[in-house]
């Protein structure tokens, strides 16, 4: 009988060490807020930091509630909208893009910022002093600039190609927009490429970006990441298809709409990282101390069936290395 009482207080004591330190707080409700320049909550990288939370026994409307603020690919709502997540106030604030996390920051010192998405530099931009030791109030995951290797893998699918487009958005005043295409201008020099950079700065300006692409020679296009193009992927892989213009793009959801390639980091993978930060933190950890972590991840993906609409054959060197190709 001692013994069976001993197992049970095990078992009770085990289980109590397992729960986060939020169920030690009976009816505290935590809010998260989640700042982006989206247009909607209901997305795969979104669903990613739901799942992440649920699975670490967030459970919303019970101990967390989400506030969402998303931008739709406006980013003058941004401020607005983080100074509203600190008035509420909110426990913690998740942020989307470089931008987004730049603004947040602006807007508080004293709330913990997980950047799901951050800029390329963190530490250039004034958000860390460090990546293994933020030092401040923000901290999650760092972009990686991979402008460069898109260019190769263009080229590598079109031999022959010599002027490449690239569309940027100038209306964010991004640090990481601007390095970004930088990086990208750098990159075509050295490859031997004629990069011309598009500046596309709203939705209705899309139109005219491909028009100006086509008039002036492009013989194919990289899209530069950017929230508000990726609110209009669909817009921008169709208009693609119609002018045949080859084009490569960051995250997969334009591969899986259409496009013809894209490589960059599994961006609702960072989401569910991310979780595990919110997690920590809400247990009394501090952003100053958990490190920023850059991506390990890279996707690269085909779309054949675009490929054959465009008159393309997709060498079986890109295939071989695909993570996912698309029939």
């Amino acid at each position: 009988m001692r013994r069976w009482a001993i197992y049970l207080l095990g078992i009770a004591v085990s289980g109590a060490l397992a729960l986060p330190d939020m169920a030690q707080q009976p009816g505290k409700i935590f809010r998260i807020g989640v700042l982006s320049p989206a247009a909607s909550p209901s997305t795969k990288a979104f669903d990613s930091l739901r799942k992440g939370l649920r699975d670490l026994g967030y459970i919303e409307g019970a101990n967390i509630t989400i506030e969402y603020r998303l931008a739709a690919g406006d980013y003058g709502q941004l401020p607005g909208m983080a100074a509203d997540l600190v008035r509420v106030p909110v426990d913690l604030i998740v942020t989307d893009s470089g931008i987004a996390t730049q603004i947040a920051r602006q807007a508080t010192r004293a709330i913990p910022i997980v950047a799901a998405t951050a800029g390329a530099d963190p530490v250039a931009t004034g958000l860390a002093v460090s990546l293994a030791h933020p030092g401040g109030n923000v901290t999650g995951f760092t972009g990686y600039e991979l402008g460069g290797k898109r260019l190769e893998l263009l080229r590598e699918l079109l031999s022959a190609v010599s002027r490449i487009g690239a569309f940027w958005n100038p209306a964010t005043g991004s640090p990481a927009n601007n390095s970004s295409l930088k990086a990208t201008e750098e990159a075509a020099r050295i490859l031997g490429l004629q990069l011309r950079p598009i500046a596309v700065a709203a939705p209705g300006e899309i139109t005219a970006g491909f028009e100006a692409a086509v008039g002036g020679g492009v013989e194919a296009l990289v899209v530069l990441p950017d929230g508000m193009f990726w609110n209009e992927r669909e817009q921008i892989v169709a208009l693609a298809a119609r002018y045949r213009l080859p084009a490569i793009y960051e995250e997969r959801e334009y591969a899986n709409d259409g496009g013809l390639l894209s490589y960059g980091r599994n961006v609702s993978e960072n989401f569910r990282q991310a979780a595990g930060y919110v997690d920590k933190i809400l247990r009394g950890a501090k952003p100053a101390d958990l490190p920023i972590q850059q991506p390990t991840r890279f996707d690269l993906v085909v779309n054949v069936k675009t490929a054959n609409a465009l008159g393309l054959t997709i060498p079986p060197s890109l295939l071989d290395r695909a993570d996912e190709v698309i029939e």
